[in-house]
């Protein structure tokens, strides 16, 4: 059987939009079976998209899903290359009505899409679900959202029924890599090792351009050639589950022991029970080894089985962050910058915790209590940048402390300039789990857009909304999607 590849477009939400070109480019020149991943979805980020979804029900999608798809989707339909993405986020859905509204756009023919579901569990049931399997009091006044950590079979399953595309919500980063493999190989779920070897895989490939020397590169110490065109990860995945990583041809970056190894034990607590849905792996024994330029071979991941629950991650509402900066430059810059952040602890402090920073000072490595900060002997740079910020539940409050910063322009000491104030909601989050099979998952396959009469207020397609005003895909469509009538 021939060897699987596949190939990394993003790996976060907010990654280059260009970064699948090439990728997709050498899946093509190389030959042989292929597949394309998006990893689009941090925690918070969905749970962002579930707050935008609340106020325009047909968004919480990825919203640079049509930048990042339109250069690519003519080729990997062509050239049979099946795209696997988390960029539905908190509405699959409707990701799966702008993938087909972009091909429509592109003149292609509408291509077979799958739409994974089962992780939300923001209905009444699925709080209530969670509600039983949380440690703490459940605030439903605060509540948000509720995802489930579904897997890769789901995935595998829609592939092997012909999707070209498939669109999910909350999965495992690395199941995005394994559902393909799966597909290709046709794994069993008791295949521990073989699905260990993909997992881990993915996971090397779940962070993009990390894996490829982007987030290593350190002047003087760890070189990387062209990060300004940094190639994103290709991995080939054979038929024990071991892999060879690479990167996409002509492109900047770096693969080596160093980079794999590193990306290997991101975010791994435990390497030796690192659980995802699918299996537990098991890296204690893992071998790396360099097997050409910019080629790393992965072997030896060991799997065991799965677990009887899945994770779950609820938010809620947190109340508000609030961020100022002002800077001061030429003599005494710090001077003026300590007593501007005196100035504004005497006019708030007894109202909200306040954190200073005093950009290039002392700001990453401060601390929220300001410790540092009151010990860092005084410097004489002449740029200095201070940041205050504060959370509270009051947005009023928030805005008052921004308020008092903006004034700091002529009511502060001398030479303020570049005021900038930003505010934003803050989300807390609580995690549980959930036996496994209290959280179905299903998938759903769309290949056309629906032919409803025209509705000139719906920007989408033509439909009988009953709201005139509205300008965003039609409610109504997306009901359709989700009751599976079209």
């Amino acid at each position: 059987m021939q060897t699987l590849a596949v190939g990394c477009g993003a790996g976060f939400s907010g990654d280059r939009v260009d970064a699948a070109i090439p990728v997709v480019k050498t899946l093509i020149a190389r030959g042989g079976p292929a597949a394309l991943m998006f990893e689009n979805l941090a925690e918070r980020t969905l749970a962002h998209q579930h707050l935008i979804r609340r106020a325009h029900p047909n968004l919480g999608y990825e919203p640079l899903l049509e930048l990042e798809l339109g250069p690519i989707l003519a080729d990997c339909l062509h050239h049979r290359i099946p795209i696997i993405g988390n960029f539905g986020a908190a509405n699959p859905q409707g990701a799966a009505l702008c993938i087909l509204r972009l091909a429509e756009k592109l003149g292609l023919p509408q291509p077979q899409i799958a739409v994974v579901m089962g992780d939300d569990l923001s209905t009444a049931e699925g709080r209530d679900l969670v509600k039983q399997h949380l440690d703490t009091a459940f605030d439903e006044a605060r509540f948000v959202c509720a995802n489930a950590y579904l897997g890769a079979f789901e995935i595998a399953a829609a592939l092997q029924q012909g999707a070209q595309i498939v669109v999910t919500g909350r999965v495992a980063d690395p199941s995005l890599l394994l559902g393909p493999a799966i597909a290709h190989y046709r794994w069993h779920e008791h295949d521990w090792d073989k699905l260990a070897g993909a997992t881990m895989a993915g996971h090397l490939l779940e962070c993009g351009a990390q894996v490829t020397g982007g987030y290593f590169a350190d002047p003087g110490k760890k070189e990387v050639p062209g990060l300004e065109n940094v190639g994103f990860p290709i991995a080939e995945i054979f038929a024990d589950g071991s892999c060879v990583i690479s990167k996409a041809d002509h492109t900047g970056g770096l693969v080596d022991c160093r980079t794999v190894k590193e990306q290997l034990l991101y975010e791994v607590h435990d390497p030796a029970q690192y659980i995802t849905p699918d299996v537990v792996a098991d890296i204690t024994q893992a071998k790396v080894e360099q097997v050409g330029p910019d080629r790393v071979r992965l072997s030896g991941v060991k799997g065991h089985a799965r677990t009887s629950t899945l994770k779950v991650l609820a938010y809620f509402e947190g109340g508000w962050l609030g961020e100022g900066e002002i800077s001061y430059a030429g003599p005494n810059a710090e001077g003026r910058a300590r007593l501007a952040m005196q100035v504004m602890r005497q006019r708030m402090g007894l109202q909200l915790p306040l954190r200073f920073d005093l950009i290039g000072i002392t700001s990453i490595l401060g601390d929220d209590a300001g410790s540092m900060l009151a010990e860092a002997p005084v410097t004489r740079s002449m740029d200095v940048r201070l940041r205050v910020a504060s959370r509270h539940e009051s947005l009023p409050m928030i805005e008052l402390l921004l308020q008092e910063l903006t004034a700091l322009w002529t009511g502060g000491p001398a030479g303020g300039g570049g005021v900038r104030v930003t505010k934003r909601q803050r989300l807390s989050n609580l995690a549980c789990l959930i036996p496994r099979e209290k959280i179905p998952a299903s998938f759903q396959l769309i290949s056309s857009l629906p032919t409803l009469p025209y509705d000139p207020h719906c920007a989408l397609r033509p439909g009988p909304c009953s709201n005139g005003r509205q300008r965003q895909p039609c409610q109504h469509q997306l009901d359709c999607l989700q009751g599976g009538r079209l």
